[in-house]
């Protein structure tokens, strides 16, 4: 079977695990977090769980970039420039800024984050830098790239800065979980999953590809459920919990 083929099937198949995965999701959340439960066997430590699930994705990233044939192609060095600014946050620095008294992560949703990884940045590495066609530097000035590039950068900004508003209130309550009240919080329980959801509708736009849409499908089927898992512990934790607050997108879920 020629890669092109085997490609399609693989991609095809993700996009049916991604359709079955968001409503189990809805029923068992991944136990890790505040959704942590006992029976998931051997956990690792937070800091070097992130670090292992989410490297492989910017690693192999790189590798598919530098064995394609576009190493010139601006387009294609621009798309691996997105990709890297978010993995490189989300791999690195997101994981040694975690607080100390993280709950650690079971190895079991380590090895499955890993894993979607390595999927993911082959079907996006793969057809962006060998199997589609290339496109020209004019692609970067083209309304497609960037609108994407816009909903990415703004995406990515709400991500951060929602991530360093919960790190700023855990170190305050000495490790509790609290009531998220900053600006990003007023409309929504989980601004860091929305700005994610932001981030890789950008990246599927910019790029106007399959595998670009394949993993926005994929961020709303994971994020969305487990939005609304944090939401209804928000309520069942805290009497005074904001009832008008929505999940994950403001004024609908």
């Amino acid at each position: 079977m020629s890669e092109p083929r085997l490609y399609g099937w693989i991609l095809g198949a993700w996009v049916v695990l991604a359709l079955a995965v968001a409503p189990y999701l809805l029923l068992r959340p991944a136990p890790y977090g505040r959704h942590g439960r006992p029976g998931w066997g051997p956990v690792v430590k937070a800091r070097l769980a992130w670090v292992l699930m989410e490297a492989p994705s910017p690693l192999l990233m790189t590798v598919m970039f530098f064995l394609g044939d576009r190493r010139a192609n601006l387009a294609a060095l621009a798309a691996l420039v997105l990709w890297l600014g978010h993995y490189l946050y989300r791999s690195f620095l997101f994981a040694f800024l975690l607080p100390s008294a993280s709950k650690p992560m079971p190895l079991v949703v380590l090895a499955s984050g890993a894993f979607f990884n390595v999927v993911n940045a082959y079907l996006n590495g793969r057809w962006l830098f060998t199997l589609s066609p290339a496109r020209p530097a004019a692609w970067l000035w083209s309304v497609p790239f960037l609108v994407g590039v816009i909903l990415f950068a703004a995406g990515f900004a709400i991500h951060v800065l929602a991530d360093r508003e919960l790190r700023r209130l855990r170190r305050q309550s000495g490790g509790a979980y609290v009531v998220p009240d900053g600006p990003l919080f007023r409309l929504v329980s989980c601004p860091n999953y929305l700005g994610e959801m932001i981030e890789w509708t950008g990246w599927a736009i910019a790029t106007l590809s399959w595998p670009g849409l394949v993993f926005a499908l994929w961020t709303a089927a994971n994020l969305v459920p487990r939005a609304l898992k944090h939401q209804a512990w928000y309520r069942a934790t805290f009497a005074d919990y904001p009832r008008a607050r929505k999940a994950i997108i403001p004024f609908v879920l």
